[in-house]
């Protein structure tokens, strides 16, 4: 079941102040629906991924996140789900020591064998001798290798479906970015006279050279029209400072859409000042792409 194609995800207006006064409707494309343990971008992403590593005879997947990565624990729950073994590659040695968090407990609790490694190694990881070190110490030489976050050319061409379900929805489509991949495969599937806008929740610009890259990788070069919205990161990944947090309930208690902190309220958040600053044309729609839970 878990290797399936799945119904597309509901899409839902919401009635929303900020959106209203600027004479934009906002709908949510609630792809946190689209599968009980692997929710949105997590599934679209994975699924593809899991498929190759079945056909290819593979019994366990390697991947690479840091501690409270979300796409960790999905790999995680989906080996759990499939019968495969899984390994984590965690960005930080210092934590071997320490308890694990809850998001690393839950990963281990599915089954995933943690294995951390230095900062240092970790950035390096994309170089094919240090990525090669890496997973042998964690004893995964021959496992199936799925990038940080998920995000390669199979990724990609699941998150083009996700495009290819909007088109007609709205004049534009976003989503909060973390690696770049959902951003890619979106834009690529939407149909003509629709944008794609990322979000990113990291700080440091690097995200356009990554998008542009795996567009390269999955469909040959440019795909889609898309751009980035900077500076809605709040301080940086995993940072939910007072001021977020509180949008992000009151948006719950409006709406009684469950909002996830780390991705999905930068998202809203940005998309609320970007109307009030005039981005999007009274009297059009613009889609935020719900990809996770709480």
């Amino acid at each position: 079941m878990l290797l399936r194609e799945r119904p597309p995800s509901p899409v839902a207006e919401v009635r929303e102040p900020r959106f209203e006064r600027c004479g934009v409707r906002l709908l949510l494309k609630r792809d946190d629906l689209v599968h009980p343990e692997l929710p949105g971008n997590k599934w679209r992403k994975l699924a593809p991924n899991l498929r190759a590593a079945v056909a290819g005879g593979h019994r366990e997947l390697v991947t690479f996140g840091g501690a409270y990565s979300n796409h960790l624990r999905a790999t995680a729950a989906a080996g759990r789900l499939l019968g495969l073994g899984t390994v984590g590659v965690v960005r930080g040695d210092e934590l071997a020591g320490r308890p694990l968090n809850d998001s690393l407990a839950r990963c281990a609790a599915d089954g995933m064998r943690l294995h951390f490694v230095s900062r240092s190694d970790y950035r390096r990881k994309a170089e094919p001798a240090v990525l090669a070190r890496l997973l042998e110490a964690a004893g995964a030489a021959s496992a199936y290798a799925v990038p940080e976050g998920g995000s390669n050319a199979l990724a990609l061409e699941g998150c083009a479906a996700l495009g290819r379900e909007l088109r007609g929805v709205s004049e534009a489509v976003a989503v909060a970015c973390g690696t770049g991949g959902t951003l890619a495969g979106l834009a690529a599937g939407l149909g003509p006279g629709q944008r794609a806008i990322g979000v990113p929740v990291l700080a440091g610009g690097f995200l356009g050279g990554e998008v542009r890259s795996l567009q390269q990788q999955a469909f040959g070069g440019p795909a889609g029209d898309w751009s980035l919205a900077e500076g809605f990161d709040h301080g940086g990944y995993a940072r939910v400072p007072a001021a977020l947090e509180a949008f992000a309930a009151g948006f719950e208690d409006r709406h009684g859409v469950p909002v996830e902190r780390i991705y999905v309220a930068k998202l809203l958040w940005a998309l609320a000042e970007l109307a009030e600053r005039g981005e999007f044309p009274r009297g059009s729609a613009v889609t935020a792409v719900v990809t996770g839970r709480p």
